[in-house]
């Protein structure tokens, strides 16, 4: 951006927001450094400018008075502000802004605000004089700054919290993973804080980050008419940079906190090792491997057991609770795994922690709320004085938010205050009712029969999740034209090894040569060196083609699938998106639907099948896996078992379930008749209601919902709750419907490679 641009777009700074021109400050000072480098310094100055103008109104107030005080420092630090002496006043940093020394006066003034001001000593940035900082962008950016009155926009608009939370975002955004050791987002913060309400007493985060937890809380506090002297603060963080982040966060918005004197490590390090807090919130890192463990068995705070050396995340949880006061209050964000390991020192912690009778509330979160991150995870809600005691509430918000941006998602505030209220509806039992497909209440009989697994997914009903189904988006387009190009990239390919076999004997006609499977050493030494490297070459091309085109023709269809069946917008009769045209919905269990669709039990068109094979013969056996039915390896089918007539007849159509594990280990029989073990389960599908194969997609593409039917059984501990999977819910519509997606899906590949 030139000069003059800035001139232009910043006439007048109330025309657009001033987050906007801030953010348009670090794009200008970035030039070639990392976004973590230009985040200290454009947050830097964010901090200088707005103590500045507060200095300043203050300042004009007290010359307009007469009295002679404007500076005299106690008449700034009595009403909370920052004293700014001469040599660091923005007049003076504005009046140098394209010099040479530009750097080094900012880098002095920061210096002289913390000898003024002792909570700031050792905080503030003072790296602008380095030699890879541009000094003229430097000096354009001190230009934008001027021009910007941050006061004006006044106390009540939060003016530098909104933009420390604007640029945060941004520079989470910039910094994708790492972004996770200083930034939390918004809608996650508000989640916990309004589950919490930390009107009062001790508020404390063991890894605060840049101190979003606590900026919320006081927001909170403010927005319910409360006293933010009603709370103490208290944190910590182990990354220097981010911890004096949350220090400069946290003095401009005028919450006086005990971050730990300096940065350390939280296990090795407690910088409040005898705090006992009323509420705690934190986002720890997810599955933190080598977080100390060797140093740290005989730990008093291990009162559950001792976490695993390569993930940290019941370290945190205990770390946490052994912090709590009596009544205390945890809010904190773990990756689901911690949920539902089924054994080990994890299992043994949760299973310890529920029967303990800490745990009030689980939160399934939805994908894309974090920029750091695909892993999904959720919110833990503990409790020391539960009023519900021996129960727990299950919330699976995976369907809620909006998606920000193209890769982005948040709740909004009326999706917020649903957990919140439904959270505070439970613990007071006023009011509170079970809702299909979004909250659950299970008491500790329910919870140890799943083997202390407290995955929402187990309790919740009728909710489908749609986090794993690809959106459909402009990309739809470019995807299409790279699949013709690898279409024709594979055509190249095949004929270059077509004319390369064609100086091979292959014994027999060419067109019943199978190119990869039947390509052996024999067959290559009929060729000259540079030949067979070349054919090895183009068969491993080839094959990389075909495998990208398999990847990429299964996105697109699984993001039709959400897009259809998940958004409701397939095609209406008049060939528009059905939702996007003002389509007709009404209610069900499941939510509003179209019209026409239905919410039904799997119950109503799935029938279960017991037929023996008894003394019918030639009948193959078969088995399930991850990807469906498929005849038993041949080993396995050269002696058929003595029970093999006590098998199932399974005919073609009808579904069958693998006796254990995962419910991936189903599918559709395609043969037209074959058996499975007794121990399989056979379901005929009513398909005057519902499409075989589709409904084999539908639960492939939404299988954590289907997984909440597994439970621990005998032998290999896990099998299919069958009276569950009668009252599953599902959405269900029409089979033209159905059948038109099924039709795309089949007939794009080869609608593609047609002619090949």
């Amino acid at each position: 951006m030139e000069k003059n641009d800035l001139k232009i777009n910043n006439k007048n700074s109330a025309d657009i927001g001033f987050e906007k021109q801030i953010w348009n400050a670090a794009r200008i000072l970035r030039g070639n450094m990392d976004s973590a480098e230009y985040k200290q310094v454009v947050l830097g100055l964010i901090f200088l400018k707005y103590i500045s103008d507060e200095f300043e109104r203050k300042y004009m107030n007290l010359v307009e008075e007469g009295a002679g005080f404007e500076e005299d420092i106690d008449e700034y630090i009595s009403e909370g502000i920052f004293f700014v002496p001469p040599q660091a006043r923005w007049k003076l940093i504005a009046e140098k802004a394209h010099t040479p020394e530009i750097g080094t006066i900012i880098d002095e003034a920061m210096r002289a605000i913390e000898k003024e001001n002792k909570r700031l000593k050792d905080i503030l940035p003072k790296n602008f004089a380095r030699p890879e900082l541009d000094k003229r962008r430097l000096g354009d950016v001190v230009d934008l700054f001027t021009n910007i009155r941050m006061i004006e926009h006044g106390n009540e608009k939060d003016i530098l919290g909104r933009t420390y939370e604007y640029c945060l975002a941004k520079f989470a955004e910039q910094e994708g993973k790492l972004a996770g050791e200083f930034y939390t987002p918004s809608c996650v913060v508000k989640t916990l804080v309004e589950v919490l309400k930390p009107f009062n007493g001790r508020v404390y985060d063991p890894c605060c980050g840049s101190g979003g937890m606590f900026v919320q809380s006081a927001n909170f506090i403010e927005n319910h008419s409360g006293n933010i002297n009603n709370i103490s603060v208290y944190g910590q963080d182990s990354n220097p940079t981010t911890w004096k982040l949350a220090n400069m966060n946290l003095a401009i918005q005028g919450i006086e906190a005990d971050l730990g004197g300096f940065n350390g490590d939280t296990f090795t390090n407690d910088r409040h090792p005898f705090l006992k807090a009323d509420y705690i919130l934190a986002n720890p890192p997810f599955n933190l491997s080598n977080w100390g463990e060797a140093r740290l068995k005989d730990d008093p705070r291990w009162k559950y057991g001792v976490p695993p050396a390569n993930n940290a995340n019941f370290a945190w949880l205990q770390h946490m609770i052994y912090h709590l006061s009596p009544n205390g209050k945890i809010g904190m964000v773990l990756a689901n795994t911690a949920l539902s390991v089924s054994s080990g020192s994890e299992y043994e912690i949760r299973k310890n922690i529920i029967e303990d009778d800490l745990v009030e509330c689980i939160v399934s979160l939805p994908a894309h709320l974090f920029y750091t991150t695909k892993i999904k995870v959720s919110i833990w809600f503990l409790n020391k004085n539960k009023k519900q005691k021996g129960k727990i509430l299950f919330i699976d918000s995976r369907n809620l938010g909006h998606m920000a941006s193209r890769t982005l998602k948040e709740f909004s505030q009326s999706e917020i205050e649903k957990i919140a209220n439904t959270v505070s509806k439970f613990q007071n039992n006023e009011g509170y009712e079970n809702i299909s497909g979004f909250c659950q209440v299970a008491d500790l009989e329910e919870i140890q029969k799943k083997n202390y697994n407290i995955s929402p997914s187990k309790y919740v009903s009728g909710v489908i999740d749609v986090a794993d189904i690809g959106e459909i988006t402009d990309t739809f387009e470019a995807d299409i034209n790279n699949l013709t190009m690898l279409k024709n990239n594979t055509k190249n390919s095949f004929e270059n090894i077509s004319s390369i076999l064609n100086t091979v004997s292959l014994g027999g006609p060419k067109k019943d040569y199978d190119l990869f499977s039947n390509l052996n050493a024999r067959d290559l030494t009929s060729l000259e060196g540079n030949n067979a490297i070349q054919l090895l070459k183009e068969v491993e091309r080839h094959s990389s083609y075909t495998e990208k085109i398999e990847v990429l023709v299964n996105d697109i269809s699984e993001r039709l699938f959400k897009y259809w069946f998940i958004d409701f917008n397939f095609p209406n009769e008049s060939g528009y998106p059905y939702q996007e045209s003002g389509g007709k919905l009404h209610k069900t269990a499941y939510g509003d639907i179209p019209i026409t669709w239905q919410c039904i039990t799997m119950g109503s068109f799935l029938t279960p099948k017991n037929i023996k094979v008894g003394e019918r013969e030639g009948i193959s056996e078969y088995s399930t896996t991850n990807s469906g039915v498929h005849p038993r390896a041949q080993k396995f089918n050269k002696k058929l078992s003595s029970n093999f007539k006590k098998n199932k007849i399974v005919e073609k159509g009808d579904i069958v379930f693998g006796m254990s594990r995962e419910i991936f280990n189903f599918g559709i029989m395609k043969d037209e008749i074959g058996s499975v073990s007794p121990a399989y389960h056979v379901y005929e599908i009513d398909t005057d209601v519902i499409n075989a194969e589709f409904l084999e997609v539908y639960m492939r593409l939404c299988s954590d919902y289907f997984l909440s039917l597994i439970k621990p059984g005998a032998r290999e501990g896990q099998v299919l709750d069958k009276e569950e999977l009668q009252h599953k819910l599902i959405v269900c519509p029409p089979l033209d419907i159905q059948s038109k997606y099924m039709l795309i899906r089949k007939l794009f590949p080869l609608q593609l490679f047609r002619g090949l």
